[in-house]
């Protein structure tokens, strides 16, 4: 498969500023008038909280390749300053995109609802300030500390993320015989809560006021004597992309527990300020902070929207909230039979959150206090706060069970919550591996080894999503549940890999990274082409979150100008382009944003008529395919098959929320015209439940005793 000529740089859209797109893409559910109300401040929030970790992480990235004199360019030509520039006017641009949402379409539309967002404190009523001031005195006096700079205390730190407030308070300078400014400082305590609910002056309103208001409305009250020229609210954003040099690391533990502290003082490289700031007051923080003008966002409205997450909260208001999905009960499992003897009777198909993660959960449970299980073995990259797995796995271990776990302290932004867990299950009693160096583990296994009649039997779960039974309500993912001895072979290899370094001659059914994956997808690919070539039918389907490794790229676009079909569903990052004559005209484009996060990963390839269907943990980025391990594993039971292909089918015929990539690099909705209204998660809800109905009532006209499933847990409010 000779793909030289389809690398070139302006056949590819560089990472972050596709990454931009997908944001959009979550803003405009934002913008969305059809959706409900509170859903639409869901999806504002979720942006804010997208576009914090995109700065932290890959802006931060940037910055240190462009310090480090690094200049080399990327897939699409451009360079780190080059891209740093591009990025700057787009996420300038999301976020005025952002407030105008916020504060011409979505804060009229809760007035009309009855609920009243007091933006400044000057616009309270009499009885409203005295609540407000008595509230201060009450509950957030005590906590504040205020910090002042002059020449004998230095600027203080400012920590990362942190809302604070910075005044500009007037000193009599005695020596001088004049006055003069000094910059103060107090954090927005987030012990406290940022919504707070105020009398209302209106009747069939409420009213709700952010606590920065009620700081700065009473923030003379820290500076007495003094007087408070101006004060505004402002938030800086630090580099937190840890550097580990893991071969000098002789602890990985100790070594991550150091560098997470020193996320809270790392370069800032984005400072957000209130648009009517006092300019003295910006020029100091700007000094200060020694962050440049395009690093500085001037905001109309409150800082950090993440704070509509609470507003979403509020008790009443469910006319305008979308109807909390309860995943349905599994099929298979509908039953009062031992788990393990329905995976023995056949391997069963997982679709979450459509479907209960409950079978998960008791998988481990029942492994945990099942007299015959040996050993178990599993992979962990997140896990939810108050995981129900690994009280299961440390159970296991004090009934005397091998448990063997990865615990991946690398995992971004959950490296502090992993440590914790890690100590606990160690002290419990388990194995515990810190993952490979210089690799992440970011595949999702378990293994349960049981003592049988007929001898020790392997059971094996594989995912495309994480052990957490929390985002298992949020986030579409697949697996599967098998005891077919090859995929336990192999189970069994992943684990002395990962725990010995014992890298297998060869694997029976699972395709693992970083060492043979990515030749395995080229292989794939090139099979399509060559049948192509043929004249013979070629088709290749996938979804994934991000598409981004050139090698695969470049795979695609030789497969498109060969004839093969190729039919995408990319939630995130997608550096392809679509419509290139002679390059990607057979190539389609989709990124389905909803209700859910979009995070399962499936591979089909028509292979002639002989379809074969993966599903796994790997996306087709760099990282995923060169530096993770990652598992993709083969779907072999012909059901379970057709299942995962209808999978695919359905999103390729929504119409409600997919958006279609176009040749100019844009996104745009399906054009409803003549087309049947889909939305494939509500299918796939509505899909989930009848199945579940029918089974329960096919058991009762077998007359089987029926134990019902325990009720799920309602949805939480989604992270992205």
């Amino acid at each position: 498969m000779d793909t030289k000529k389809f690398e070139k740089p302006e056949y590819f859209v560089n990472r972050e500023l596709s990454w931009l797109k997908f944001n959009e893409r979550v803003l405009s559910e934002a913008r969305d008038k059809s959706l409900p109300l509170f859903e639409r401040l869901k999806f504002l929030s979720i942006t804010s909280s997208n576009l914090d970790e995109f700065f932290m992480v890959r802006v931060a990235s940037l910055k240190d390749q462009v310090h480090a004199g690094y200049e080399k360019p990327d897939i699409a030509g451009m360079t780190p300053k080059e891209q740093l520039r591009e990025i700057s006017a787009q996420t300038h641009e999301l976020v005025r995109m952002q407030y105008s949402t916020y504060n011409r379409s979505l804060l009229p539309a809760l007035e009309k609802a009855g609920l009243h967002m007091i933006t400044e404190h000057e616009s309270l009523s009499q009885n409203q300030k005295e609540f407000v001031d008595r509230y201060f005195e009450d509950n957030v006096y005590p906590v504040l500390t205020p910090m002042a700079m002059d020449s004998s205390r230095p600027f203080p730190l400012i920590r990362n993320k942190t809302l604070n407030i910075g005044a500009l308070i007037a000193k009599k300078d005695r020596k001088k015989g004049k006055e003069v400014l000094e910059f103060a400082t107090v954090q927005v305590p987030s012990v406290l809560p940022r919504v707070i609910e105020i009398p209302s002056d209106k009747a069939d309103t409420r009213a709700v006021i952010l606590l920065e208001e009620v700081i700065e409305r009473n923030i003379g009250k820290l500076f007495l004597s003094n007087d408070v020229v101006c004060a505004h609210p402002y938030r800086i954003m630090r580099n937190a992309d840890l550097t580990i040099d893991e071969d000098e690391a002789e602890d990985l533990l100790v070594e991550i527990q150091k560098q997470l502290k020193k996320r809270q003082w790392g370069e800032v490289i984005r400072l957000e300020a209130e648009e009517k700031m006092d300019k003295r007051l910006l020029k100091i923080l700007k000094t200060e902070f020694d962050i440049k003008n395009e690093d500085i966002f001037s905001i109309q409205g409150p800082l950090d929207l993440t704070m509509l997450m609470k507003v979403y909260g509020l008790d009443g208001f469910d006319q305008y909230k979308a109807k909390k999905y309860i995943p349905a009960p599994v099929p298979e499992f509908q039953n009062d039979k031992n788990i393990f003897d329905v995976i023995r009777e056949g391997d069963v198909f997982l679709h979450h959150p459509y479907m209960s993660f409950d079978p998960v959960v008791n998988f481990v449970r029942q492994a945990a206090k099942d007299p015959g299980v040996l050993a178990i073995k599993q992979t962990l990259y997140r896990v939810s706060g108050n995981s129900p797995i690994i009280a299961a796995l440390a159970q296991a271990a004090e009934n005397g069970k091998q448990v063997s776990v990865l615990v991946e302290l690398k995992a971004r932004f959950d490296e502090e919550n992993n440590i914790v867990w890690a100590k606990m299950l160690e002290k419990a009693g388990c194995h515990v591996i810190y993952g490979l160096v210089g690799l992440k583990t970011h595949s999702k296994i378990t293994l349960v080894v049981r003592r049988e009649e007929t001898g020790i039997r392997r059971y094996v779960h594989l995912a495309t999503g994480n052990y957490n039974d929390s985002t298992a309500k949020l986030y579409t993912d697949c697996g599967i549940f098998t005891c077919d001895e090859r995929y336990g072979e192999d189970a069994t290899a992943v684990f002395n890999m990962l725990s010995g370094y014992s890298e297998p001659k060869r694997w029976n059914r699972l395709i693992v990274a970083p060492i043979w994956m990515k030749n395995r997808f080229l292989e794939l690919i090139d099979r399509e082409a060559e049948n192509a070539k043929k004249g013979v039918p070629a088709h290749i389907m996938a979804k994934m979150n991000s598409l981004c490794d050139p090698v695969i790229m470049s795979a695609l676009y030789y497969a498109s100008s060969c004839g093969v079909k190729i039919d995408l569903v990319v939630r995130g990052i997608c550096c392809i382009k679509v419509g290139i004559p002679g390059v990607s005209e057979n190539i389609q484009v989709r990124s389905i944003v909803g209700d859910f996060l979009e995070h399962s990963r499936i591979f089909y390839f028509f292979n002639g008529g002989m379809e074969e269907v993966y599903m796994g943990s790997a996306d087709w980025m760099p990282r995923n395919l060169d530096r993770r391990v990652e598992i993709v594993f083969p779907v072999e039971d012909e059901a379970i098959k057709k299942k995962v292909i209808h999978v695919l089918d359905v999103e390729f015929r929504d119409t409600l929320k997919a958006h279609i990539l176009q040749p100019d690099g844009t996104y745009e909705k399906q054009d409803k015209r003549g087309k049947v209204l889909l939305n494939s998660q509500m299918e796939f809800c509505r899909e989930a439940q009848e199945m579940a109905k029918k089974n329960k009532k096919d058991q009762k006209e077998h007359s089987r005793v029926f134990i019902p499933a325990e009720p799920a847990e309602e949805p939480e409010e989604q992270k992205d």
